[in-house]
C-alpha cells in the first residue's frame, strides 16, 4: 500500500518553519493581527509623509507667523528680500522694520552684507525667545506703541518697511501713525498689507492687538494715500514689479511703495 507524501506546505506549518501560512489557514487567529499590523504601518507612512515637507503639511511653512491664527505678511518680508535689494538698491544697506514679530525680520537683515537693521514691535514681547531679547537689550530692537511718534529723528532711516502692524490700526490712528513712518524714512516706506478676506486675528488675541484686523482693499489704500498727502513712489514700484516678474516671485500680501516726507 502506497504512502501519500506529506505536502510541503504542510510540513512546514507543522513544524512552524513558515508561520504565515499557517496564519493564512486560521482567519480566526490572523485576521485581527493582520488588522493591527495595516493601521501600524499606515500610521508610520503618514507621519513620515506630512514631516517630510512635500504632502499636504509641507509648502510654505515661512508663510506662518508667530501670530496665532494670523496670516503673516512680516514673514513675506523675508521672502522678499532679494527682490527689496533690486528694487532699493543702496536703500536696503540701512533699515528700520515696524510690526509683529520684527525681530525675526531684523535677524535676517543683519545676516545680508554691509546692512544695519533696526525694528519696532508694537507688541509685548514677553514670550520672546532669547534671541529677540538680546536685540532688545542692544537697543537694536524697541518695543514701542506705534500710535505714538516714533522715538526716531526725521529721516534717521533710508527705507522704512512695515508689515501686520498698520491691519489693526483704526483710521484715526492711522492717520498719525503712517505719517510718522514716512517722517523718519528718507528714501521711501514700504508697507506689506494682508489682502481683504484673509485670516484675521483670533478672540484670545484681541486683548493683545486691541481689536480684530482690518485688511482692506488696494483701492481703499489707494484713496487714503491721496487724502493724506502721501505720493506712492512709482520709480521703486517699477522696479520691483521688474525684479518680481524676472524671479517669478508673487507675494502673498499686498505691497505699497511710498515716498517720504518732504
Amino acid at each position: 500500500m502506497s504512502r501519500r507524501p506529506v505536502s510541503s506546505t504542510r510540513r512546514l506549518v507543522d513544524t512552524g518553519s513558515f508561520p504565515f501560512t499557517g496564519a493564512l489557514q486560521s482567519k480566526s487567529r490572523s485576521s485581527p493581527l493582520l488588522s493591527v499590523g495595516l493601521v501600524l504601518v499606515g500610521a508610520f507612512l503618514l507621519i513620515g509623509y506630512a514631516f517630510s515637507g512635500s504632502g499636504i503639511f509641507g509648502g510654505d511653512k515661512a508663510a506662518v507667523s508667530r501670530i496665532e491664527g494670523d496670516f503673516s505678511c512680516t514673514s513675506e518680508i523675508q521672502r522678499a528680500i532679494p527682490i527689496l535689494k533690486k528694487a532699493y538698491g543702496d536703500s536696503m544697506h540701512k533699515v528700520l522694520h515696524v510690526g509683529p514679530d520684527t525681530c525675526s525680520v531684523v535677524s535676517t537683515l543683519l545676516k545680508e552684507e554691509e546692512t544695519e537693521a533696526w525694528g519696532v514691535e508694537p507688541y509685548d514681547i514677553e514670550d520672546a525667545d532669547a534671541r529677540c531679547k538680546s536685540l532688545v537689550h542692544k537697543g537694536i530692537v524697541r518695543v514701542a506703541d506705534i500710535k505714538f511718534p516714533l522715538p526716531y529723528r526725521a529721516k534717521s532711516f533710508p527705507l522704512v518697511i512695515v508689515s501686520d502692524a498698520l491691519d489693526y490700526l483704526s483710521p484715526k490712528y492711522l492717520n498719525k501713525t503712517l505719517p510718522d513712518l514716512a517722517r523718519v524714512a528718507s528714501d521711501g516706506v514700504l508697507i506689506f498689507a494682508g489682502y481683504p478676506g484673509q485670516q484675521r486675528a483670533k478672540v484670545a488675541e484681541l486683548s493683545k492687538f486691541g481689536r480684530p484686523a482690518k485688511m482692506r482693499s488696494s483701492s481703499w489704500w489707494i484713496r487714503y494715500f491721496v487724502q493724506t498727502s502721501l505720493e506712492e513712489n512709482e520709480p521703486a514700484m517699477k522696479k520691483f514689479e521688474q525684479a518680481a516678474s524676472k524671479k517669478s516671485y508673487k507675494p502673498n500680501c499686498q505691497v505699497f511703495h511710498l515716498k517720504p516726507l518732504r
